[in-house]
């Protein structure tokens, strides 16, 4: 037993950059032989926790489908010292689908192995995440005092089966988001911009300065990483005739690059020049690759079929923790794809609270935009639903790929965009709603 309180604990993550604690009231399962059971039900946990990296691990004579997600994990000791634990990891499994805490132990000095290694029902793990994207535990006896107290704490939240002590009176965000899209709807036409990686305001002259404008407006610098744009929130516009109706709106969801399949292991070039078509407006030398390609459906022009593989609509779960997005053409090759692993990776932490803002834009002379005041928020997310979209069509794939000046010097653009209808947003989160910023 230790003799830390509960005041002094939370001090300690408050100095570590930490705004909430979650906390476990562990089984006796829950220790370093079994694992700890952090979920099960649902992945949304991870909309919250960090993950550096994910691999798949397929099923062996005793084992299940699972993937291995690394984190960024360190104890914390009684005199608030960090203590890395290197080995840390979640263990994902999608048939359930549940997530475990794994490797705690290994290789980590002034670990907690004896509350860690017994089968002790009631201790209490505590865990929060910092500023740098760090997770610090902490696990004290069921006898001990900050247990006691904890058993007083008022005012709890939930999430999963972990219970959240909130550290601070932080400023609400989604009150924040809101007030600066209402100061930026009143604004009206917009002058086109950007921000370059320091703040400095640039003009913007292309198709895609919607969303850099907006940013601009909001102080987001652009950033090539799988993170929240503002205070949490990813934002993201979409182009509308008219702001009253913002419903039959196309919405880019994510653009990744294949992660395997021909385009990867031949290259782009090979790609578009063996799957790719003349342009059809006409202009020379060059090949383009585009189009819907939809699940389950071969397209008209490139004759690819795009295709869910270890993925069950039935039940909305993975089945096969190797299984993949992939494009395949007529003789069953992988043309493209995009594994369920990466995929995952990108898509919780960025996505687990979006904001969709609604624009229009005058293209002739200087380029200007101006941005509605009905927004879509959603928020509450998981990998599975994205898939669900995906099989049923509702979420497709819609590059925008080409390779110009084709025999003298070849240039390539590369987007591969995953795009929805801004209708079937609501089935991506659970919780989702239009809020007028002027009211």
């Amino acid at each position: 037993m230790n003799s830390m309180n509960l005041t002094n604990l939370k001090e300690i993550f408050i100095e570590n950059g930490c705004k909430e604690i979650y906390v476990k009231k562990l089984s006796s399962n829950d220790n370093s032989k079994n694992q700890v059971y952090f979920a099960r039900g649902s992945w949304e946990l991870l909309n919250v926790l960090p993950i550096t990296d994910i691999t798949h691990e397929e099923a062996g004579n005793w084992e299940e489908e699972r993937f291995k997600a690394r984190i960024n994990f360190s104890w914390l000791t009684d005199d608030g010292i960090i203590s890395p634990a290197p080995e840390s990891k979640l263990i994902l499994y999608p048939k359930y689908p549940e997530i475990r805490f794994s490797g705690f132990l290994q290789r980590a000095k002034n670990a907690p192995s004896d509350l860690m290694t017994q089968r002790l029902a009631d201790r209490l793990f505590f865990m929060s995440v910092n500023e740098q994207g760090s997770i610090l535990g902490y696990v004290v006896h069921p006898d001990s005092e900050i247990a006691k107290e904890f058993e007083n704490e008022q005012g709890l939240g939930e999430l999963g089966v972990f219970s959240i002590i909130s550290l601070l009176q932080t400023v609400n965000s989604r009150t924040v988001l809101l007030q600066e899209l209402s100061r930026i709807h009143q604004l009206d036409w917009i002058d086109s911009k950007r921000l370059d990686s320091e703040g400095n305001i640039l003009p913007c002259r292309a198709s895609n300065c919607g969303g850099y404008t907006l940013e601009a407006e909001l102080g987001v610098t652009p950033n090539g990483y799988s993170e929240p744009d503002f205070m949490g929130w990813e934002i993201k516009q979409f182009g509308v005739s008219n702001f009253k109706r913002i419903n039959s709106a196309v919405i880019t969801l994510m653009t990744p690059e294949p992660t395997d399949g021909l385009y990867k292991t031949r290259g782009a070039d090979y790609f578009i020049r063996t799957y790719g078509y003349p342009d059809k407006k006409g202009r020379p030398d060059r090949l383009n690759f585009g189009g819907i390609h939809k699940s389950g459906e071969i397209h008209p022009t490139t004759q690819l079929e795009m295709r869910l593989i270890g993925f069950d609509l039935e039940s909305g779960k993975i089945r096969n923790s190797s299984g993949k997005i992939a494009l395949l053409d007529r003789n069953e090759n992988e043309t493209a794809s995009w594994s369920f692993a990466s995929m995952l990776l990108h898509w919780n932490r960025k996505h687990d609270k979006a904001c969709y803002v609604p624009s229009q834009s005058i293209t002739t002379g200087d380029r200007k935009y101006k941005y509605g005041n009905n927004v879509i928020l959603g928020t509450g997310t998981d990998f599975q639903l994205f898939l669900s979209q995906m099989a049923l069509g509702n979420i497709y794939y819609d590059p925008g790929i080409k390779l110009e000046n084709i025999s003298t010097k070849p240039k390539i653009k590369k987007r591969s965009q995953f795009r929805i209808k801004s209708k079937f947003l609501p089935n991506l989160y659970k919780n989702n709603e239009v809020v007028n910023v002027i009211e």
